[in-house]
C-alpha cells in the first residue's frame, strides 16, 4: 500500500511540474505576442508622422542632389610590362600625392593646366583575375619538361611573366567630363613616359624584329631543303625510302624533325608579332573607358539615407520619454 502512495505522488508531482512547464511557454509566447503587438500599434498610432517623416526626408535628398555635383570616373584596364608593377603603383601614388597637395605646378609639367584640383582622384588595384591558378601551374610544369628546346624555353618565360602580371585598373575621379578626360589621357602618357622604361621597350622591340628576320631567314633555307627532299623523292620513281635522306654532299636529313623545327619557327614568328603588339609601352592600356558617374550603394543614396535618419531620430525621441515615465515612476 505505501509503495503505491509513492508511486501515486511521484505521477502526480511530474503532472504538475509538467504543467508548470507549458504554462511558462504559454505564458512566454503571450508575451511576445504582446510586444509585437505593442509594435504594431506603435506604428500604426504613428502611422502618419512617419510617411511625413519619409516624405519630407525624400523631398531633402532630392533637393541635395541637385545642389551638389555628381562625382564622375573613368576606369582604365592596364598591364605592367617588362616587370614594371612595383614602378606603376609608384608612380600612381606619387600622382595621388601631387593631388592632395594640390601642386598645380606639377600638373602643368605634363600638360594640365588645372586652378584648383579639388575633386580629383587617382586609384589603383589588381583587376580580378578569373584564371585558374592550379591550371595555370600544371600548364608550366608541363612545358618545364621540355626546357631543353631554346624555343620552348622562350615560351616558359613569356607564359610565366604573363601569369605574374595581372591586369591592374587604375580609376580616375572627376567632376567636369571634359577636364577629367584630358585629365586621365595626360597622366596615362606621363606614367608610360619613364626613360628606363621607354628604352627597355625599345630593345625589346628591336630583339623581336631581329628574331623575326633571323627565323624567316631560317624557314627559306629549310624550304628550300624540303624542296630539294620533294625533288629527290620525285626522282626515285616511287620507289620506297626512309625519312633519313641524303643530298649532295650533304649529311643525313631527318624529314620529320625539319618539319617540326619549321612549325616552332613559324610559332615563334607568330609569338614575337604578338609581342610587338602587345608591348608597344611600358604599360599596356587593356581598356581605356568613357566617363560615368560613380554609384554609390542603395542605402549610401541620400533618397534613403535622410528619410531613415528622420525616423530614427523620432522613434529615439519615443524611446527616451518612455524610459524617462518609467524612471518617474519608479521613483514614486
Amino acid at each position: 500500500m505505501a509503495d503505491q502512495q509513492t508511486s501515486k505522488e511521484t505521477t502526480s508531482n511530474d503532472e504538475i511540474d509538467l504543467g508548470q512547464l507549458f504554462n511558462m511557454i504559454g505564458n512566454g509566447f503571450n508575451r511576445l505576442f504582446r510586444w509585437f503587438l505593442r509594435i504594431f500599434l506603435y506604428f500604426k498610432k504613428n502611422l502618419l508622422i512617419l510617411l511625413a517623416l519619409a516624405v519630407v526626408g525624400a523631398l531633402i535628398a532630392l533637393g541635395l542632389n541637385q545642389i551638389v555635383t555628381k562625382k564622375l570616373k573613368i576606369e582604365v584596364i592596364v598591364k605592367p610590362n617588362l616587370e614594371s608593377k612595383g614602378y606603376l603603383y609608384d608612380v600612381v601614388n606619387e600622382i595621388d600625392a601631387n593631388i592632395k597637395a594640390n601642386d598645380t605646378t606639377f600638373f602643368r609639367k605634363i600638360g594640365l593646366n588645372i586652378p584648383n584640383l579639388k575633386g580629383y582622384a587617382i586609384t589603383i588595384n589588381q583587376a580580378l583575375d578569373k584564371t585558374s591558378s592550379g591550371d595555370d601551374l600544371e600548364y608550366l610544369e608541363l612545358l618545364e619538361k621540355f626546357q631543353e628546346n631554346g624555343l620552348v624555353s622562350d615560351i616558359i618565360r613569356t607564359e610565366i611573366l604573363n601569369k605574374s602580371s595581372l591586369d591592374h585598373k587604375i580609376t580616375f575621379s572627376f567632376k567636369e567630363t571634359d577636364r577629367g578626360q584630358e585629365f586621365s589621357r595626360k597622366v596615362m602618357q606621363y606614367i608610360n613616359s619613364n626613360d628606363y622604361y621607354t628604352e627597355l621597350t625599345q630593345i625589346q622591340k628591336d630583339n623581336a624584329q631581329d628574331r623575326i628576320k633571323q627565323d624567316e631567314v631560317l624557314l627559306g633555307q629549310i624550304d628550300q631543303l624540303i624542296s630539294r627532299y620533294s625533288d629527290k623523292m620525285a626522282s626515285t620513281e616511287g620507289q620506297i625510302t626512309e625519312q633519313r635522306i641524303i643530298l649532295d654532299n650533304e649529311k643525313q636529313l631527318d624529314i620529320a624533325e625539319l618539319f617540326n623545327l619549321k612549325n616552332n619557327l613559324i610559332r615563334d614568328i607568330e609569338r614575337k608579332k604578338m609581342e610587338l603588339q602587345e608591348q608597344k609601352e611600358p604599360i599596356s592600356i587593356i581598356n581605356f573607358g568613357s566617363s560615368q558617374e560613380v554609384q554609390k550603394s542603395l542605402f549610401g543614396k541620400n533618397i534613403v539615407l535622410i528619410p531613415m535618419i528622420l525616423i530614427s531620430l523620432f522613434i529615439l525621441i519615443d524611446i527616451i520619454k518612455y524610459l524617462n515615465q518609467k524612471a518617474k515612476e519608479m521613483q514614486l
